[in-house]
């Protein structure tokens, strides 16, 4: 099988690069990471025409090939080495339409690479709404290349891009021959000479950025100082003016083909629709109130929207469940395959709904352009608290997973900055807590409305435990810049994209994308130690199981065959192996108001958050007491008793002492991974992990004792 032709889509950020993407490829699309490289990668198969297919590869935005942080010299080092696995065949560059000087900088840099491009002019209507139309004829003839017209939002344009893509793919359109400022040709000959033959703007890039491109060893990277001292080199100088000469040649070219409609009819600057509601979004006292305003639907949304497809859920599994058991004989297998298996999947399937209503919030204030100004409001906040403004990129990233979000933290410049902010973006209330907090809010918070019927307690209580996390987070953030003693001020620098439309579509991909990650990823945790569960649940040490019916059928000779029944499965389940390893840990969670039964939940969780729903589904299928066998997670929990005090296990004092454990608790093996790959240390990883823990068990401590 041939190899497809590979297109890079590059641009600046905000430029709409990942929209042409989700255009472009649709569903034929894939994520893993770059070679090397702990960082998503996201690809894509486009068919150009019905027999004709290229893989599309969707590089982080980047201003220009000069990089400022790791996600930018990701970029660079596939772009400046032809050996490179992903090293494209064409690049398609896109550009914001309604800020083209800056965004062809970008373009003028990657063509003078030696790399067959095409311009795509996305946002040409926002363009033209303050005022400018563009001449895109004249502009792909002033800069020798092809340029297509698209709005990566609506699709539109794509057949345009497609003629440009196959034209440049079978002409090789490539670099200029010249350099943008001059320099000594017996510099660029010994670049040649010991490093090997390349496009002369390569070689220069080469010679500035050697120290940030993996391909040159130790060795080779001391040649390349040994050169810029012999000619007298001075990347930072040559940089600079190469910037400021590029943008006076682009100055001309844009001036030739575009017009500026406000300037010959010598009108004001139109008022956009963004500036009038930039009045409202980013006013420093009402921008707070409104991003409150919006994290507190959200999640009144979350809670009661997702609560009915959930129950749906619920049910079912618990109806399959019975009904397996009616028609298969008592056996191992049976038990496995109802209480190992079904429960684990349960555990997984019932979370679907809340996870797809959450994505499609976050991914609605991301489509619409809010969450930059999300971004740009809370950096006065952070700094405060010694965080850089970029910081605020991974805290809010960190409500969905903290994953991604501590990866995201590559973009600060400060070491210091960057350490902080891995350390604390855990604490932020991420997905796999949302399970967690859906069951024990659902049994120690009323199902009643408040302030006139309109809001649901259950969901201001989700809502109070995110903003618990946040505020946690930035005090923690607090502490450790005064115990690394961080004095630098931070800055916090981005572009605020114009408010769009949201794009369904892509919308659906993303929930799509989320869910399935979800189900495939952590699911495949939960099942797995559900069924490990089952069998430590099942089993014990010696013949401790086989007599426990007869010892129990003779201690209650009055209670019924459901009942005793009941009593049977408990009593087997504190016997077993999972029973004997959560009476070991009962002594130390003890003073939280937690038996064996939680112990067991609480180390489980430690692979996954999720895995404590699973976890508690399995074990109450196994030793619950509720006579109904058509009985849900949640009615298993209610029901259980605590032997001391005759009352229901799950009150107020318990529950909330269990939400704030799980609150604060870094309880997630890929987040300690995580942290682990991007300090290379395990020291930050293991300070993360044991004072994420503590601070969980003493204020889960402090709850419980006020609250009993």
């Amino acid at each position: 099988m041939s190899k497809l032709p590979k297109i890079a889509l590059i641009g600046n950020p905000n430029a709409g690069k990942s929209s042409l993407f989700n255009s472009l490829t649709g569903l034929n699309q894939k994520t893993g990471n770059f070679p090397g490289v702990t960082m998503d990668k996201h690809t894509g198969i486009w068919e150009l025409e019905p027999n004709s297919k290229v893989e599309v590869l969707d590089l982080p935005g980047i201003y220009s090939i000069y990089p400022k942080s790791i996600d930018e010299e990701l970029v660079i080092n596939i772009l400046g080495n032809p050996a490179h696995p992903d090293y494209p065949d064409m690049a398609i560059v896109v550009a914001d339409a309604s800020n083209l000087k800056r965004n062809l900088l970008l373009f003028s840099q990657v063509r003078d690479l030696g790399i067959p491009t095409v311009l795509a002019l996305n946002m040409v209507d926002v363009a033209e709404s303050q005022g400018y139309v563009i001449n895109s004829i004249k502009l792909a003839r002033e800069l020798s290349i092809e340029v297509a017209e698209i709005n990566a939002k609506k699709g539109i344009g794509v057949n345009g891009l497609r003629l440009a893509v196959e034209k440049t793919l079978k002409n090789r359109y490539a670099s200029n021959d010249a350099l943008p400022l001059p320099v000594a040709e017996e510099l660029l000959a010994d670049i040649t000479a010991q490093f090997g033959e390349a496009d002369p703007y390569r070689s220069l890039l080469w010679l500035m950025e050697h120290d940030r491109m993996k391909m040159f060893s130790d060795e080779q990277r001391m040649g390349f100082d040994h050169l810029q001292e012999k000619h007298r080199f001075d990347a930072k100088s040559y940089k600079t003016s190469e910037t400021v000469k590029r943008y006076e040649a682009l100055s001309e070219i844009v001036e030739r083909c575009v017009i500026n409609l406000n300037r010959q009819w010598d009108a004001p600057p139109v008022k956009t629709m963004t500036d009038r509601l930039d009045k409202f979004f980013l006013h420093p006292v009402g921008g707070y109130l409104i991003f409150l305003g919006i994290l507190f639907l959200m999640f009144q949304a979350v809670f009661t929207w997702a609560s009915y497809p959930m129950d749906a859920i619920d049910g079912g599994v618990a109806q399959l469940n019975d009904y397996l058991k009616g028609i298969l004989p008592p056996s191992a297998l049976t038990g496995l395959l109802t209480d190992g298996l079904i429960a684990g999947i349960g555990g997984v399937l019932i979370f679907v709904p809340q996870i797809a209503f959450l994505f499609f919030f976050i991914s609605m204030l991301e489509e619409t352009g809010y969450m930059s100004r999300v971004m740009f409001i809370m950096d006065k906040l952070m700094r405060r608290f010694g965080l850089n403004g970029k910081s605020v990129v991974p805290l809010m990233s960190g409500v969905a997973c903290a994953v991604p979000a501590i990866m995201s933290t590559r973009s600060i410049g400060s070491w210091k900055d960057r350490l902080i902010t891995i350390m604390v973006t855990p604490l932020m209330s991420c997905s796999a807590r949302l399970p967690i907090y859906t069951v024990l809010i659902a049994l120690v918070v009323p199902e009643k409305s408040t302030l006139f019927g309109m809001f649901n307690l259950q969901g201001l209580a989700l809502f109070g435990l995110y903003l618990l996390g946040f505020f946690m987070a930035i005090f923690s953030a607090w502490v450790m810049k005064q115990l690394l003693q961080v004095k630098e001020k931070s800055y916090f620098i981005m572009e605020l994209p114009t408010y769009k439309g949201p794009r369904f579509k892509h919308m659906a991909l993303s929930i799509y994308n989320s869910v399935q990650a979800f189900v495939f990823e952590a699911g495949k945790i939960i099942v797995a130690i559900s069924i490990v569960l089952w069998v430590l649940a099942s089993y014990g040490p010696g013949d401790s199981l086989a007599s426990v019916e007869q010892t129990v059928r003779q201690a209650n000779p009055t209670l019924s065959e459901t009942a005793l029944a009941n009593k049977v499965a408990a009593e087997k389940l504190e016997q077993s192996y999972a029973g004997h390893f959560g009476h070991f840990i009962e002594p130390v969670i003890k003073p939280l108001g937690y038996d064996w039964k939680i112990g067991i939940a609480l180390i489980t969780s430690f692979a996954a958050r999720e895995v404590f729903v699973g976890t508690m589904s399995t074990i109450y299928s196994l030793g619950g007491e509720v006579d109904d066998e058509n009985a849900t997670i949640k009615n298993r929990m209610r029901a259980e008793i605590n032997p001391e005090t005759g009352k229901p296990l799950y009150d107020a004092a318990l529950g909330f002492s269990l939400l704030i454990f799980y609150a604060f608790a870094m309880q997630c093996m890929s987040t300690l991974a995580t942290t682990y790959r991007e300090t290379k240390s395990w020291k930050y990883p293991t300070i993360q992990f044991l004072y994420m823990t503590a601070l969980a068990y003493l204020s889960a401590f402090v709850v419980y004792q006020v609250l009993s």
